[in-house]
C-alpha cells in the first residue's frame, strides 16, 4: 500500500510541474571567444540581430543547437492554427 501511495504521489507532482519548452531564438552570440573565454548571448531572431549585437565588439554568430523551429507557446495562448487544403 505504501508503494502504490508513494507511486501516486510520485505521478501527481509530475503532472503538476511544466513541460520543457524549445528555444524560440535561433542566433546565438559569442563574444571574445578564443581569447581564453567569452561569454554567449542566444537571444536573436535573425542572423542580422546578432551580427548587429556583435559588430564592434567582437565575436562571431552561430545557431542556436537548442533551436528547433517549433513555436513556444506561452501558457494560456491557443496552438496554431492548422491550414487545411
Amino acid at each position: 500500500m505504501r508503494f502504490a501511495l508513494a507511486v501516486l504521489i510520485i505521478v501527481i507532482a509530475g503532472s503538476a510541474v511544466d513541460r520543457a519548452q524549445a528555444d524560440p531564438y535561433k542566433w546565438c552570440a559569442l563574444y571574445n571567444a578564443g581569447r581564453g573565454g567569452g561569454s554567449t548571448n542566444c537571444w536573436f531572431v535573425t542572423l542580422d540581430q546578432c551580427k548587429m549585437a556583435v559588430s564592434g565588439v567582437g565575436g562571431f554568430c552561430m545557431p542556436n543547437q537548442f533551436y528547433d523551429g517549433r513555436p513556444v507557446l506561452t501558457p494560456g495562448s491557443a496552438p496554431p492554427k492548422k491550414k487545411i487544403g
